[in-house]
């Protein structure tokens, strides 16, 4: 087991240790939010035939030489066609065929004007402009070719991703795509302190669980289906191992909070050996957070977070979503880190890189007042973690640091 190490080692180490769970298939028109297992090619050109990206009028771009609307060029109107219609015309020179948006360009013609650079004729039309070939002309194949790569494997199937497949004529009911399975997780919050969030009055000493809440919603948000969620259990070594043993039956991927410190109720350092647990690592160079540990329970990644509710929060985001993007084969669920600059002074010292909750906005990082990681409302509205290397001095305003977008 490794332990002390940075935030990058632990994350190759996750990636290293978790496999994307298996792949089947799925009918398209049910395939919303899935992720591709394998690539798809086109079946076909799109658009399958030249099209008019405009309202006007196609013809032979060399009919127009010498255009303008002090010297027009009159062309004969042999045809209107529109979005769905066809014709088998090719048309000849010092002929035109009116078009509409979408329609398509008969053959004899490489150029589309539009209607306003015209006196918008019906029988014959008067032609303002000199027009080079392939003006306004929308090629067959200009989206995609027969036999392009379409949408690669580890592509989140959005309504876009849909859209470009309907468009292929692949979004059909008899159509079955290549998706990995959804990945299923098991929550299990420990800790003698934490009560049901329906308990009335709240005891003495007892806290409501928002790891549990947190957690669920997050994963859902990103595809994740939820499996098990046990909010408490209690300070001893047995009862979370039964919990993981039991979640492990129907689950990819388990999360726990709680119990990975080092106090004298941080039982997780004796569940683990209980389960015959693989223990990857654990501590991490980072603030808040530090604790967290990475295991493997019978061939499934096991995280174990922080009991502190924002120390939670950042380490899921920092170190769940690879693990998921990897059970997913989806890098898309991974955090996007850019650099931005700090809004103010930021005076706290320390000898880990600290993740600071911010609002990441034009450029510019801005951080709440609360950087406990007991402290979770600060976090309401913040769409970023703000990572603060070790400093021994202030950094100053406008030092550029780096940006882990939610």
């Amino acid at each position: 087991m490794e332990t002390g190490i940075s935030v990058e080692r632990a994350i190759e180490l996750i990636e290293q240790n978790v496999r994307p769970v298996e792949a089947g298939h799925i009918r398209a028109t049910r395939a919303q939010g899935r992720i591709l297992s394998e690539d798809i090619c086109a079946p076909m050109d799109q658009p399958p035939w030249p099209r008019s990206p405009l309202d006007g009028y196609a013809f032979r771009a060399a009919d127009s030489t010498g255009a303008s609307k002090e010297t027009p060029v009159a062309l004969r109107v042999v045809e209107t066609l529109y979005a769905g219609s066809w014709t088998e015309r090719t048309v000849q020179p010092g002929e035109a065929v009116r078009l509409m948006t979408g329609a398509p360009i008969p053959a004899g013609c490489d150029c589309v004007i539009r209607q306003e650079e015209t006196d918008g004729g019906e029988e014959t039309v008067q032609i303002y402009q000199a027009l080079q070939p392939y003006d306004n002309y929308c090629a067959a194949g200009c989206d995609f070719h027969r036999g392009d790569l379409l949408l690669p494997a580890g592509t989140r199937l959005t309504g876009n991703a849909l859209g470009v497949l309907a468009s292929a004529g692949l979004y059909r009911e008899e159509i079955m795509l290549p998706v990995y399975h959804k990945v299923r997780c098991a929550v299990i919050c420990t800790g003698d302190e934490l009560v049901p969030n329906d308990t009335r009055p709240l005891p003495p000493g007892k806290i409501y669980s928002s790891n549990a809440a947190v957690l669920a919603s997050r994963l859902s948000e990103l595809g994740v289906e939820l499996t098990t969620l046990l909010p408490m259990f209690s300070d001893s070594a047995d009862a979370p191992a039964d919990a993981i043993y039991e979640a492990a039956e129907n689950a990819d991927v388990i999360i726990t909070t709680g119990g990975v410190s080092v106090g004298a109720k941080d039982i997780l350092h004796e569940t683990l050996p209980l389960l015959f647990a693989d223990r990857i690592f654990w501590k991490v160079k980072l603030k808040p957070g530090s604790p967290v540990m990475f295991s493997l329970y019978r061939e499934r990644p096991l995280l174990s977070l922080s009991g502190n509710p924002f120390a939670a929060s950042a380490t899921f985001e920092l170190f769940a979503r690879p693990l998921l993007a990897k059970l997913f084969g989806c890098a898309d669920l991974k955090p996007i880190v850019t650099e931005g600059a700090l809004a103010e002074d930021f005076t706290k010292k320390g000898c880990s890189s600290r993740f600071v909750r911010a609002v990441f906005r034009d450029g510019v990082v801005t951080a709440p007042q609360g950087h406990s990681s007991g402290q979770l409302a600060s976090a309401v509205g913040t769409n970023c973690l703000a990572e603060i290397p070790p400093i021994s001095e202030p950094l100053e305003k406008d030092s550029r640091v780096k940006v882990w977008l939610l």
